[in-house]
């Protein structure tokens, strides 16, 4: 079954623009974060990614513009594969 998945020709585009977007937090968080939403949208899939940072909006780590400014980014770069 295919599932959403983060398009690996893109790769580069996609962890530089979630670098931009990420580049407001403190180091600590920006580091685990940009990790954690390419691990999985790359290998679980998109929504797994989305549900991270939804969660993470929650918690008050990010906040809503950056959630969806994020979410947004996961579906413009995403495939099915």
């Amino acid at each position: 079954m295919k599932r959403r998945k983060l398009n690996m020709r893109k790769d580069y585009e996609f962890r530089y623009l979630l670098g931009q977007i990420l580049k407001d937090l403190p180091e600590g968080v920006q580091g685990s974060m940009k990790g954690t939403i390419y691990a999985k949208a790359s290998n679980i899939g998109i929504k797994e990614a989305r549900d991270f940072i939804l969660k993470k909006k929650e918690e008050g780590v990010i906040d809503e513009p950056t959630a969806k400014k994020l979410i947004d980014l996961l579906y413009k770069y995403s495939v099915y594969r």
